[in-house]
């Protein structure tokens, strides 16, 4: 008699997914942050005042939650 067993994998673009949402959300607060205890005039890089972080974490954000959501593995 064989033994088959079923084995259930877990496609890698989930997790590639979740860590873009994880990374979104740590930047997004350091973005939120830097909004509400701005640093010095004399530390800020050029282009401060657009915070690029904030827009780069949505979009982060955003990709993660589109990929964690279209591979999510199911049960």
């Amino acid at each position: 008699m064989l033994m088959q067993t079923l084995e259930k994998q877990i496609p890698i673009w989930f997790f590639i997914g979740v860590v873009l949402l994880i990374y979104g959300v740590l930047i997004l607060a350091s973005g939120i942050y830097g909004v509400f205890y701005p640093p010095p005039v004399e530390h800020r890089v050029a282009l401060w005042e657009l915070h690029a972080d904030i827009w780069w974490s949505i979009l982060l954000i955003i990709v993660g939650l589109v990929y964690s959501i279209k591979y999510k593995p199911q049960h």
